[in-house]
């Protein structure tokens, strides 16, 4: 008979001491509950049948517990919750249906779909189905917790040094020729050295990771054939996603997960996670009882107040984490300090994070949840990322989050994206865009750091795709093409003959090195989604959630090696000039004894913008002079000094001619002496003999093109 002992009820969760395991688990609604041991501890596949089950008599507050002093790590276990099952009053217990730990470390296999894994009969929503779900469902596992660690440390990467990589663990290297097969697709191949080499080639200082939280490949993907690639369906949010195991996933994908970041940090580059708070893979009521739903449905989730067996969605999938709920709340706050101090994890990018600040209706930027991050002395300190909106009214909150925040500034995208493929807007944006987005984030205290500058990323187009596409060709997705946003935004710009016979454009390669340009040139902090800078194609689907195929990973074998090697020299020239990533907002005006201003901006004529010129809608093309004078001081007090600058864009479809401006802002001006910074088309703006340029001589820059000129006298 196995022993039990009353435990502690906390820390919530199975925690394996190295002798035994104490077990706590929150539920208000529950009645009794039961800890279920499937097999024996590290037992290959256990027969779902070897059940044994101990009843946790134990209860503090509403957290039972008990410590079981013959269970160590690799055991598998799960809970069921005996208890009120009355759906009109949000209660959905049922010993029926194997409970995941919330709090589980390790998740061992995927959901097997069944309709035993629903508290309801397909056939009659409203009749309870008491089918044993324990054959479908995945088991929580115990974990050692104990890693060698070495001297391994949060980087703290101070923010106007970040440039980050937005990443998928499988796709990045399911394909890499110098990666062993048995680690493609893996944690393990993330920290290869094959990978890490690339990163640290490129100049990247973050890694920022697709979901990998343990999480569930959705009913209806699995009847396609397809499988959710994404990972935006979390189940578990302490358990690194199995299926990123290059071993037996009985625990070791946590030991595998740390070793990864070791080797990320030993290279100097922070891992970022992408993180999904704001729902479970549970679905709204006609979805699977996984875990929550089943231990205590109205504390982790949001129900309508009329008729409490629905949910309320804020985000689209069918429901949405209940943050009025303290101990929802704890388990947000616990599973983010574990991945810092546990995983070694420098920060978090939140999914429509704007679901997480509804308090009760609107969004609030005060609530519990932003209150709970700006005290708490772990989380407080990394990296903190805001997708600043969700699908519910009044979501959509770019600029609205607290001074601790960085957000994905969708403006950026868009205005940058607009520039480029020439649409009717003008350049007044632009000029907040390329400056840090001051207009969004100033006034509240906040730095350019503030605006995470992002013109592609895993939803949407790549960018070669960007730039090669009218339509999206999303076919793959089983969903008639009609998924996903429907038109880019016309990059041929009326061009005749712009694309070939298959509607792919042309020039994509000068395309894709302006926006680089532009991204990497801006204030505030640049993301760079992972494979652009090797050309990076899905084929024209732009949303290729359940593409875990070619589609969507990384093709080594057709690198695009002249696009790869003008994206490391724009991130070296990044890294090294100051001007371009300034700790605060351009002043507009003279600093340290400087006779010009901070930032200028001039038309092609010249002459510094008017007002009539900022509005004009037909205006594709300005410079803007950027000072050395950067207004910092570095730790001894000395004024921090960079070169001068002057950048041209011309997002004309037509080659134009710049002047440039008066002998007050630069004697002489010379192209950067390298092609992959200077400019974005084969003519690199310099002048026949080798000299530099003088104010007032005129400089031929290619339709959409970016170039690159430094003050040198």
């Amino acid at each position: 008979m196995m022993r039990v002992w009353r435990g502690e009820p906390g820390p919530l969760g199975a925690t394996y001491d190295g002798v035994g395991t104490n077990v706590a688990v929150f539920s208000d609604t529950a009645e009794a509950m039961e800890l279920c041991l499937v097999g024996a501890a590290n037992e290959p596949e256990p027969d779902p049948g070897d059940e044994v089950r101990v009843e946790l008599t134990e209860r503090t507050g509403s957290v039972w517990h008990g410590y079981l002093p013959d269970v160590t790590a690799g055991q598998r276990y799960g809970f069921r919750a005996h208890g009120p099952f009355d759906p009109a009053s949000g209660r959905r217990t049922n010993p029926a249906k194997l409970l995941l730990d919330p709090y589980a470390r390790a998740i061992d296999r995927d959901v097997i779909w069944n309709e035993a894994l629903f508290d309801h009969r397909f056939a009659d929503p409203d009749t309870r189905n008491d089918d044993d779900s324990a054959p479908y469902v995945p088991r929580s596992v115990v974990v050692n917790p104990y890693f060698d660690w070495g001297d391994d440390r949060l980087l703290r990467t101070p923010w106007n040094d970040t440039i980050i990589y937005e990443a998928h663990v499988r796709g990045a290297t399911m394909l890499h020729p110098d990666v062993e097969p048995e680690l493609r697709g893996t944690y393990g191949g993330i920290g290869h050295p094959a990978f890490v080499d690339h990163l640290t080639r490129l100049g990247v200082s973050a890694v920022e990771l697709l979901p990998v939280h343990q999480f569930v490949h959705d009913a209806h993907l699995a009847e396609r054939g397809l499988r959710n690639y994404w990972g935006y369906n979390s189940i578990g949010f302490f358990a690194p996603h199995h299926g990123y195991s290059g071993r037996s996933p009985m625990g070791q994908q946590v030991q595998e997960f740390r070793q990864m970041v070791r080797s990320l940090h030993d290279a100097g580059i922070e891992v970022i996670l992408d993180v999904v708070y704001n729902h479970t893979a549970e679905g709204n009521h006609l979805g699977p009882t996984l875990s929550f739903k089943g231990l205590d449905n109205p504390a982790y989730y949001r129900l309508m107040a009329d008729d409490q067996r629905f949910y309320m969605d804020y985000t689209g999938t069918g429901n949405t984490l209940n943050m009025r709920n303290p101990f929802s709340l704890q388990l947000v706050m616990d599973s983010l300090r574990y991945w810092v101090t546990e995983m070694h994890v420098d920060g978090f990018r939140f999914d429509l994070a704007a679901t997480l600040a509804r308090s009760l209706h609107e969004v609030d930027r005060l609530s519990a949840f932003f209150d709970l991050v700006q005290q708490d002395p772990v989380i407080s300190q990394v990296k903190l990322i805001a997708e600043p909106w969700d699908v519910g009214e009044g979501g959509y909150q770019v600029g609205n989050f607290p001074a601790l925040w960085a957000e994905w500034n969708g403006r950026y995208r868009d205005c940058v994206r607009d520039h480029w493929a020439g649409a009717p807007h003008g350049v007044a944006e632009m000029g907040y865009r390329l400056t840090g987005s001051s207009d969004l984030y100033e006034s509240a205290g906040r730095r350019p750091h503030a605006s995470i500058n992002f013109v592609t990323a895993h939803d949407g187009f790549t960018l070669r795709d960007l730039v090669s596409y009218d339509e999206r060709h999303n076919e793959l997705n089983g969903e008639d093409n009609r998924d996903g946003e429907r038109h880019n935004r016309s990059w041929n710009g009326g061009v005749e003959g712009a694309t070939d016979d298959k509607g792919v454009l042309r020039n994509r390669g000068q395309r894709q090195r302006s926006v680089l340009a532009t991204l990497l040139l801006s204030q505030g902090t640049p993301m760079l989604l992972g494979g652009d800078e090797i050309g990076r194609t899905q084929g024209g689907n732009n949303n290729a959630y359940c593409q875990d195929n070619e589609t969507s990973w990384f093709d080594w074998s057709a690198i695009d090696e002249d696009l790869l090697a003008y994206t490391r020299a724009l991130v070296a020239f990044r890294r090294e000039h100051r001007a371009f990533r300034r700790r605060r907002f351009f002043q507009g005006s003279a600093l340290h004894g400087e006779e010009v201003q901070d930032v200028a901006w001039f038309s092609p004529a010249g002459t510094e913008m008017t007002d009539d010129e900022w509005r004009a809608a037909h205006a594709r093309a300005l410079a803007m002079f950027v000072s050395g004078e950067t207004g910092e001081v570095d730790r001894r007090g000395e004024p921090i000094v960079d070169d001068s600058f002057l950048v041209l864009l011309n997002g004309d479809p037509e080659t134009l001619t710049f002047t440039l401006p008066g002998p007050t802002w630069g004697a002489g001006w010379r192209p950067i002496p390298f092609e992959p910074v200077t400019a974005t088309s084969p003519s690199d703006g310099s002048p026949p003999d080798g000299s530099d340029h003088a104010p007032g001589d005129r400089i031929q820059v290619p339709a959409r093109t970016v170039l690159v000129l430094r003050r040198s006298t």
